[in-house]
């Protein structure tokens, strides 16, 4: 499928195109996640493995995002980002046998992991490029991705719940959306002409400009943290703490709960804007800290629809971040780096995903409430720090 004739057209069209790639390659990553309920009792997973299973999906993408966003800058983005397209498509079907078997369940969130991963990073530079303005590609970059990891688990929670076959049919959903986004694929220009791309350099280069190191270490790397510690606490550690209050429907709430977090997600890149980069991510983490707090109590009571409006906050404090961080580094980066930075963005973001294994491993056969709460703490005081004039001015143009 081609875009129109017309340059005008085919302008618009383009970034539009990609736009609705990335969203729909970030659909299939989370479709897992609400299903972990019922991978649990299929498969008679223990709490340590089932997050374990989650967080396997950041050990495939982090070396992705590393090794792609420099291939990229040496080779073009079409070439790498294409074949990954049709990989998570691929991905998608190898689920299909994960009701039954533990291994395809972890070998396809980590394979899973490492095709977004490319498809992620190097898909944000593209659409960057095409989009030639930091703060709107970064805006729209994170209104895709939060719609497509917001609708993924929201629709496979639901059909989880409720329909036949609850690990397969999910899946085949995600099948059939990648079917239209491949077809998206040919109407898509290269971006990175010869003249610009990055000649030779190390396989891995993370892209961080030598006058920028300090800032990126004190400033993005918290900020990037953040942006999935908070969803993924969100998606998985609170339904399944409070499963027992839920009985008949916890796979429905799982689902629904990580779709409300990464939906608000969204809806904050005008908020992110307002800001400003420097403030909407210290911003992001206070919010974050506040809906770990109205975890804590939703706990404490048993009360579980205070996960709603918990999961409200995290959402608002992932979008937040998110923005904040795509739009920081787009400032930071040269143009020949690009790709290489935007990927350790994500490397840095992604381990978000290992905070729930980490908080089941520190509490052991205990309880969680003390990790929760001290994640709460740190992300409160991480905000205040970077709330800082010093810190604003280092990330400031």
């Amino acid at each position: 499928m081609g875009v129109r004739t017309s340059r005008r057209t085919g302008a618009i069209a383009a970034p539009w195109a990609l736009w609705t790639v990335v969203l729909v390659v970030a659909f299939g990553t989370n479709v897992p996640t609400p299903l972990l309920l019922v991978y649990r009792d299929t498969l008679g997973l223990a709490p340590t493995t089932l997050t374990a299973a989650f967080g396997v999906y950041a050990a495939g993408l982090i070396p992705a995002l590393l090794l792609s966003g420099p291939a990229s800058d040496r080779l073009g983005r079409r070439p790498i980002v294409v074949p990954f397209v049709v990989l998570a498509g691929l991905v998608s079907v190898l689920f299909l046998a994960a009701g039954s078997s533990v291994l395809v369940l972890f070998l396809g969130r980590f394979l899973q992991g490492a095709v977004s991963g490319v498809v992620f990073s190097v898909g944000t530079a593209w659409l960057g490029e095409l989009i030639g303005e930091a703060g709107r590609s970064a805006r729209l970059t994170t209104i895709a991705l939060a719609m497509g990891w917001a609708t993924g688990p929201l629709v496979a929670g639901l059909m989880g719940q409720w329909v036949v076959l609850p690990t397969v049919l999910p899946y085949l959903v995600h099948v059939a959306l990648m079917v239209g986004a491949i077809a998206l694929l040919p109407g898509i220009p290269e971006t990175l002409g010869p003249e610009r791309r990055r000649a030779g350099g190390p396989v891995v280069n993370l892209g961080v400009p030598a006058g920028a190191r300090r800032a990126f270490v004190r400033v993005v790397v918290p900020i990037a943290i953040g942006v999935f510690a908070f969803p993924s606490t969100a998606a998985t550690v609170l339904p399944l703490l409070l499963t027992p209050q839920m009985p008949g429907i916890a796979v429905a709430v799982a689902g629904i709960v990580a779709g409300v977090t990464l939906s608000t997600g969204a809806l904050v890149p005008p908020l992110a804007r307002r800001l400003g980069a420097p403030r909407a991510g210290p911003a992001g983490l206070a919010l974050g800290a506040a809906g770990l707090g109205l975890a804590l109590l939703a706990l404490a009571t048993g009360a579980w629809p205070a996960l709603l409006p918990a999961a409200l906050l995290l959402g608002a404090g992932y979008g937040l971040c998110l923005a904040s961080g795509l739009t920081i580094v787009a400032g930071l980066a040269l143009p020949s780096e690009r790709g290489a930075l935007t990927g350790t963005f994500y490397a840095c973001a992604y381990l978000g995903f290992g905070v729930p294994f980490l908080l089941s491993a520190l509490a052991g056969d205990g309880d969680l409430t003390g990790p929760l709460a001290g994640l709460a703490i740190a992300s409160a005081v991480v905000a205040a720090v970077l709330a800082l004039p010093a810190a604003r001015r280092l990330v400031t143009p």
